[in-house]
């Protein structure tokens, strides 16, 4: 067995699968009613029932608090040069960094810190909202399964299998071997994510370990809250802490939203890859470089924008690093996707007589 299909073999697994399942008996997607995809998560995120429960309830902890700056900002110092500040910190720093930092180096690893320093940089240089843990090891997931049954955030189980995936889909299973177990750290060696050993996993359902979270949690947002506070008084933090809770409802809606709502939307010449629902989108690629189609065309490039309308904000922030020795190397698919998809496309296009772009 060469090492693709152990990979392809170990991702059906990796995740814990939800109480209704992935598949039927057919090999169909299994679409669970909304009142059992709430059930699920009341009983994934109940720490009462198990510990191994509480890496979701931290991340949606994190979110409630943050919500809860949200509604004080609003009821309490609100103002609409605040409002401005949130809104830009909300969609595009909140929004860049999660691309920055979660998609293209945790995830793909598309680009390489020269060291430590700047890796623990780009990974707080916003407020702390996901566990690296519960996005990373599910997006690989979801590369391989994309728009199939097991793809922990498929569109076609509708907006509410999606937005609760983070809970009832994207955890990793409790009953790994110590092999398959290893093999999952190893999708996040890079992260600089201190993992458990495999006793402190049996004991915990996960690879991060709880006092370690709970610390960088603390240390991230009281640092925030710090520089927030002098810049702009208690207003500020209230304003761009409610920020930060607001992108993370948001982004919660995005893959549902940038695999066409489960139908396909693809646009001719606009979306090159057909082996998904996967779209390019306006919003989320220029506020946060997330032209998703091309992503899943080319996952492992450190920048989406091919095209020259296509603003890539992550692209730039990690150029920039590159341009002082910060990152050390990158991948860049942005030729390949020209030679390989746009320009037969072009070709094909002038060949029956149409105008060119």
């Amino acid at each position: 067995m060469n090492v693709g299909e152990y990979k392809r073999t170990f991702l059906d697994y990796v995740l814990r699968p939800p109480s209704y399942g992935w598949a039927d008996a057919q090999g169909s997607l299994i679409v669970p009613s909304p009142v059992q995809i709430i059930r699920e998560f009341w009983s994934r995120i109940n720490v009462f029932k198990t510990k191994k429960n509480w890496l979701a309830f931290f991340g949606w902890t994190k979110t409630l608090l943050l919500l809860v700056c949200l509604f004080i900002f609003l009821f309490r110092y609100f103002n609409f040069p605040f409002l401005g500040i949130a809104f830009v910190y909300s969609m595009v720093i909140m929004g860049t960094h999660g691309t920055i930092w979660y998609h293209r180096y945790c995830t793909h690893h598309a680009y390489h810190f020269s060291n430590g320093f700047w890796r623990f940089i780009t990974r707080n240089l916003t407020i702390n909202v996901i566990p690296e843990e519960i996005y990373v090891v599910s997006h690989h997931v979801h590369h391989a399964r994309s728009d199939r049954p097991g793809d922990p955030y498929n569109a076609s189980g509708g907006f509410l299998y999606c937005f609760l995936a983070d809970v009832n889909h994207q955890p990793i299973s409790d009953t790994l071997t110590i092999m398959e177990y290893a093999t999952a750290v190893r999708l996040m060696e890079h992260t600089g994510v201190r993992p458990n050993t495999y006793r402190q996993y049996q004991k915990w359902g996960s690879i991060a370990r709880p006092g370690r979270a709970a610390i960088g949690w603390v240390a991230n947002w009281g640092f925030w809250a710090g520089i927030f506070y002098l810049a702009g008084g208690a207003g500020l933090v209230f304003a761009l802490f409610g920020a930060a809770g607001f992108w993370a409802i948001g982004v919660r809606t995005f893959n549902y939203e940038g695999h066409g709502k489960g139908k396909n939307k693809q646009r001719e010449g606009v979306d090159f890859n057909r082996k998904d629902r996967s779209i390019n989108q306006l919003w989320p690629g220029y506020v946060a470089g997330e032209w998703h189609n091309n992503h899943h065309l080319f996952p492992s490039s450190a920048r989406s924008g091919f095209l020259r309308y296509q603003l890539d904000l992550p692209w730039c922030y990690i150029r920039f690093l590159k341009a002082f020795g910060a990152v050390s190397g990158y991948h860049d698919s942005k030729k390949t996707f020209l030679t390989q998809h746009r320009k037969p496309y072009l070709d094909k296009k002038n060949g029956s007589g149409e105008a060119g772009s």
